[in-house]
């Protein structure tokens, strides 16, 4: 099988932090990244779930928007803070 060479940019430290990872697993970065390919192709699709935050959604950004333009207009009425323990 013919082997080819790809370039990938990422932030220093995250490369950092997967080479550490792959160590500890026992594979180098080159493994780490065809296991990945295999997969994704196998699957055809990337293997996990890749998803928005809801936050910037444009509903959710509409609705923050004018939420923004009530308070500017001095529409914006007092309630109780309420605190949620995760």
């Amino acid at each position: 099988m013919a082997r080819t060479n790809i370039n990938i940019r990422m932030d220093e430290d995250l490369k950092r932090s997967m080479e550490s990872l792959c160590q500890e697993l026992g594979m180098n970065l080159t493994t780490a990244v065809t296991v990945f390919f295999k997969k994704a192709v196998r699957e055809h699709g990337l293997p996990f779930k890749v998803s928005v935050d809801p936050f910037y959604s444009e509903a959710n950004q509409a609705r923050l928007h004018e939420a923004v333009a009530r308070l500017d207009a001095g529409l914006g009425t007092e309630h109780e803070l309420i605190e949620v323990d995760e």
